[in-house]
C-alpha cells in the first residue's frame, strides 16, 4: 500500500522511518505520474517487508517538493535514516523500478 503523506506526517513517515522509504512526488494532472502509480502500488506489495512506500502531491505540499529540489514529476526519492540514498526521474517500467529499488537496497 502506498500512503499519501504531507507536512504533518512527513517527518514521522519518511525521515524517522526504520525502513528505507520510497517517496513518489506526483500531481493529479501529470500523465506520466498516473502511468507509474499502479506500478508503484504493485511494487509496494512486493517489497512491503523491505521498503515503505509513500507519495506526496506536489500541488498540495509544494514546501516538501521545494525542500528536496523537485523540479519535474514524477520524481522518486529513496530515503534511509533521514537521507536521500537514491533518486530517479520520469516514468519508469516495472523492470526499471525494480532495478532502481534493488540498487538502492544495496546501499544500505
Amino acid at each position: 500500500m502506498v500512503k499519501e503523506v504531507g507536512l504533518t506526517d512527513f517527518q514521522k513517515e519518511v525521515l524517522d522511518s526504520d525502513l528505507p522509504v520510497l517517496v513518489d512526488f506526483w500531481a493529479e494532472w501529470c500523465g506520466p505520474c498516473r502511468m507509474v502509480s499502479p506500478i508503484i502500488e504493485n511494487l509496494s506489495e512486493e517489497y512491503k517487508e523491505k521498503i515503505k512506500f509513500v507519495k506526496i502531491n506536489v500541488d498540495k505540499f509544494p514546501e516538501i517538493a521545494s525542500r528536496y529540489g523537485i523540479m519535474s514529476i514524477p520524481t522518486i526519492l529513496i530515503f534511509y535514516k533521514g537521507k536521500i540514498i537514491s533518486q530517479t526521474l520520469g516514468s519508469q517500467t516495472k523492470t526499471q523500478l525494480k532495478n532502481f529499488l534493488e540498487e538502492a537496497l544495496k546501499k544500505i
